[in-house]
């Protein structure tokens, strides 16, 4: 793949752990309502990892809200949290594996609420394919940066072992 060319389905469908630190360097772009375009670098992100990982929403099974997770990955995974933050998600993995990898920062911004906010989502976005979409999609970049991995953020309530994965993987400055 070569730099600016937009991020294939494939590469979307391999383990979310194998998905997830690629994901760093790559840019994610955003054409606006006003038609302006943005482009972000990913710098943070976390992986979940199906029914069996207790802080995944797929944990709770099939549901409105986990349906486009059981789908083939490369489709936007978006959802509302104190009824004010979109937070944005690349659905990863084969059909029926409800893999998923949360976007946590882009360069300059940090916080997965703060990047539902910076690139004005909403529920509009739920489903929306990365391979085609006029709206919002990922592009191939020459920057892989060496990252670190943390537990993820926010999740006590999973318990162990959930809580102490270090699936959290952050570009290093």
């Amino acid at each position: 793949m070569s730099i600016g060319q937009r991020t294939p389905p494939s590469f979307f469908r391999q383990e979310v752990t194998e998905v997830a630190p690629q994901l760093l360097g790559k840019t994610l772009v955003r054409k606006f309502d006003d038609g302006s375009i943005g482009k972000f670098m990913i710098t943070e992100v976390e992986a979940y990892r199906g029914t069996e990982d207790l802080a995944c929403h797929a944990s709770k099974g099939r549901t409105a809200r986990t349906e486009v997770m059981f789908h083939n990955g490369g489709l936007v995974y978006v959802y509302l949290i104190y009824g004010m933050y979109w937070m944005l998600n690349f659905v990863t993995g084969t059909e029926n594996e409800p893999t998923a990898v949360l976007i946590r920062g882009l360069e300059g911004i940090s916080g997965p609420g703060r990047v539902g906010r910076t690139l004005q989502l909403d529920k509009s976005f739920y489903g929306e394919d990365l391979s085609t979409s006029e709206r919002i999609w990922l592009e191939e970049s020459d920057i892989i940066p060496r990252h670190i991995t943390t537990p993820r953020i926010g999740i006590n309530y999973a318990g162990e072992p959930w809580i102490s994965k270090h699936w959290r993987f952050v570009a290093e400055k």
